[in-house]
């Protein structure tokens, strides 16, 4: 297919462009025939650009340090197919409950190369996880230890664990996301981790093998992960070190994340000198793997010009509640007209009974009127994962689109779904 000059902003996924007919195409396929066949919300994924981003872990890491493994954190997106992808390019597997277990398992990743995370398992996600042969469960406290302990000794297992680490470090995040400082639900301050440290060497169920830490997400500055690897290195030696994830990824054209290659260059300087080269090494990717490799569309309702002009779509903070959580900023555009010229200033909104149901609180959009399409990119972590049925609005479907062909890996759900567990 001939295209023209793309004008997008580089946060979309790699290879979208304007296509010959002057619309908005993801994956080789045009945006607004995909709201035709499959209608909206739907979230698009762009397969080519979400193996890419994975190879790209893989390949920065295994060029710097010798015994490695990236994790893909879950929670950003778990859907099965994408589990299944991620598994296909080699990546391991980080979970934090029972079901994100579950669908790991579904979509085809091996339970030795799951580490089961959470800051209040219950003895019934600990039973599942030894039950399905995890590789690593991390401890976060010291009641967790007793119940992991508690739960391998009634099993009869051994269990290899890490112990996760608070270094006191924050980085300069949302407050919502910042789990590395000092006052947080998440792991052990080091002055605690010394005392749990001693009890688990005394235990004859569980194998201590290593530290982890997870200071946040949506990080721009690689000074934090230095300052955290030196916490961990105050703590004894450990065959294993789990650095976590958290990255940043551009949600504007505007933002300036490291670039994967950097961050793994920090990663793997700290480690060899703090800990030493001969060390496993694990990094956690989760947003920086799947954000930009989706784009959620959108059908315009109504356009509304009061103080504000008001651009209204049949989705909102059901299909993506990061706005209203965090007031996260996103970007937009008519997918029926990308090219052209963005003229009126707008609010993007959803149709939910909220006055903060709101997407986007300034945009420029071209011409916006009923029946256009609305792209927004940025939306493969946590749009997904943190959907919801809110005002009885069911969940979008998910695409997967490459080389000009869309398939369907999550069908939207239905009316009848709303009522599925009903007694």
């Amino acid at each position: 297919m001939t295209t023209t000059t793309s004008v997008l902003s580089p946060v979309y996924p790699l290879g979208t462009r304007v296509n010959e007919r002057g619309r908005l195409d993801i994956g080789g396929c045009d945006a607004v025939e995909l709201v035709r066949e499959f209608g909206t919300p739907v979230y698009v994924v762009a397969e080519d650009d979400l193996r890419a981003r994975a190879r790209a872990f893989v390949e920065a890491l295994a060029a710097r340090h010798g015994d490695y493994d990236v994790l893909f954190a879950s929670k950003a997106f778990p859907c099965t197919a994408v589990y299944r992808l991620l598994a296909e390019e080699g990546l391991a597997c980080d979970v934090a409950s029972g079901g994100e277990l579950f669908l790991a398992l579904r979509g085809g990743f091996d339970p030795a190369r799951i580490y089961f995370h959470g800051n209040a398992k219950s003895a019934g996600e600990v039973r599942e996880a030894i039950q399905a042969g995890v590789g690593h469960i991390v401890i976060d406290s010291l009641h967790d230890l007793e119940r992991v302990e508690r739960v391998a000794a009634e099993m009869g297992r051994r269990q290899e664990v890490l112990l996760r680490i608070t270094p006191g470090v924050a980085g300069d995040t949302h407050h919502a996301i910042s789990t590395g400082q000092a006052d947080s639900k998440f792991g052990f301050a080091p002055v605690d981790a010394r005392a749990a440290i001693e009890r688990l060497a005394d235990t004859t169920h569980l194998d201590l093998v290593g530290l982890h830490f997870h200071i946040g997400s949506q990080l721009f500055e690689l000074e934090p992960f230095r300052a955290a690897v030196r916490t961990l290195a105050a703590l004894g030696d450990f065959p294993v070190y789990n650095v976590g994830g958290g990255v940043g990824v551009a949600y504007l054209a505007s933002d300036r994340p490291p670039a994967v290659a950097d961050y793994v260059d920090t990663i793997v300087a700290a480690v060899h000198s703090e800990l030493g080269p001969d060390k496993r090494l694990l990094l956690e990717p989760g947003r920086a793997l799947v954000a930009n490799s989706a784009v959620t569309l959108y059908t315009v309702q109504t356009v509304k010009r009061n103080v504000s002009t008001w651009v209204a779509v049949d989705g909102g903070m059901s299909d993506n509640l990061r706005p209203m959580l965090y007031g996260s900023r996103y970007e937009a555009l008519v997918a029926d007209r990308p090219a052209a010229a963005a003229d009126e200033r707008c609010k993007l909104a959803g149709k939910h009974c909220e006055s903060g149901d709101v997407l986007v609180r300034d945009v420029w959009l071209a011409a916006p009127a009923p029946g256009d399409v609305i792209a927004t990119p940025v939306t493969g972590a946590y749009g997904y994962s943190l959907a919801n049925n809110y005002n009885g609005v069911p969940r979008p479907p998910v695409l997967f689109c490459r080389d000009g062909a869309a398939r369907v890996v999550v069908r939207r759900e239905s009316y009848e779904d709303l009522a599925a567990r009903d007694l």
